[in-house]
């Protein structure tokens, strides 16, 4: 499964100059399969260094990473959810995303003025948050006068006793919701959406429901050395969402960094004291927050990574590669990343007795090597 994520943020906060890097570093369309990109969409590989050990071990012609879809959503202003600006593209836009990612600006800048005159990361996120809640309070009255439109003539159009009960969950949950979003309680929304989805109970995509992380834009010096930590505004973004939320990036390095042979961005990353690129860890996080792991299919044609939801049966994650391997499942062969590296072939794990036979309740885990056999 491909993530897809959409940076959201007010006009000047660093958003397009860190889409932009994004595009810059994007794997080419002939490098995965099965996707069309149009210019508001960066595909960038998940950095994952055991498929290129992997690759190297099955000197596979083919490398294909699993991958990471960045939406670029229009700049959002006060008065998005009534249409101001761009602002039902925008809301349009982020329908589709997995994830929300929001870009905050942390550093002051004469050169660069703010929509709102000075530097508030928490102003802006609440702003955003306030046009997606009164959007999602006019989808959730639509949606409720419906439901009970349905209802109402449920006995005339003889629907079913499921669908009267789906119905009914679904109003008892656009009550609460509106509730929630009158009383502009992002928590409660939040907590309310991910119940549904548990519960599976059908409901509307509301924005304000998605998961979501911050990206702290950040000045060049800030960056620089982990000098960040002393920043007042980054502090107010860990006080306020925790550290496993909040992505420190400059998005002028990463500019920078994306335009660079990868020598030289290596020096320039060793000059500035940055272990990782700030793009890595926007993957990864997102990745980790969306409760992602990988598992691989190796051979000579082709080293591929393959993304799935954590406790994913077996079964279900040979769907990822084809629908005929789920429907014919009988079997995995299974072994782990680490397992072939300590002993460095295919042939070594088969000889060591690791080579592991799996039915249909295994759950696949993360560095798994799948070869699944299937009969349809």
């Amino acid at each position: 499964m491909a993530i897809k994520t959409g940076l959201v943020g007010l006009p000047n906060v660093g958003k397009s100059t860190l889409f932009n890097a994004l595009t810059k570093s994007s794997i080419p369309a002939a490098n995965y399969p099965f996707c069309t990109v149009d210019p508001h969409v960066a595909v960038t590989s998940v950095p994952d260094e055991r498929l290129d050990k992997l690759a190297k071990i099955f000197d596979s012609e083919k490398v294909i990473p699993t991958i990471v879809q960045f939406v670029d959503i229009a700049g959002l202003v006060k008065g998005a959810s009534e249409g101001e600006g761009l602002g039902n593209q925008f809301l349009g836009n982020i329908m589709e995303v997995d994830l929300v990612l929001h870009v905050l600006r942390c550093f002051e800048d004469s050169d660069i003025t703010h929509v709102h005159d000075d530097v508030d990361p928490i102003r802006d996120f609440d702003i955003i948050c306030t046009e997606l809640m009164l959007k999602d309070l006019e989808s959730a009255n639509k949606r409720l006068e419906k439901l009970e439109g349905s209802l109402k003539s449920a006995k005339n159009k003889q629907a079913s006793v499921q669908q009267i009960k789906e119905w009914e969950n679904e109003k008892a949950y656009i009550i609460k919701m509106q509730d929630a979003l009158n009383s502009f309680d992002l928590d409660r929304v939040q907590k309310l959406y991910k119940q549904a989805q548990e519960d599976n109970i059908a409901h509307i995509p509301f924005l304000s429901g998605k998961k979501h992380l911050i990206i702290a834009n950040l000045s060049e010096d800030d960056y620089a050395n982990k000098n960040y930590e002393n920043n007042i505004y980054f502090k107010q973004l860990i006080e306020k969402f925790g550290q496993n939320k909040v992505i420190p990036v400059s998005a002028k390095i990463e500019s920078e960094l994306a335009q660079m042979a990868d020598e030289d961005a290596k020096e320039l990353m060793q000059d500035l004291g940055l272990t990782e690129k700030g793009l890595n860890s926007i993957i990864a996080q997102a990745y980790n927050n969306l409760g992602l792991i990988t598992f691989f299919t190796c051979g000579p044609k082709e080293a591929h990574a393959w993304s799935i939801k954590k406790e994913t049966p077996v079964p279900q994650a040979a769907g990822t590669i084809h629908t005929d391997l789920e429907r014919g499942f009988i079997c995995a062969e299974v072994y782990s990343c680490q397992e072939i590296f300590d002993a460095g072939s295919e042939l070594a794990i088969k000889n060591s007795g690791k080579l592991r036979t799996e039915g249909k309740e295994y759950v696949v885990q993360d560095g798994d090597l799948l070869h699944v056999r299937f009969n349809v």
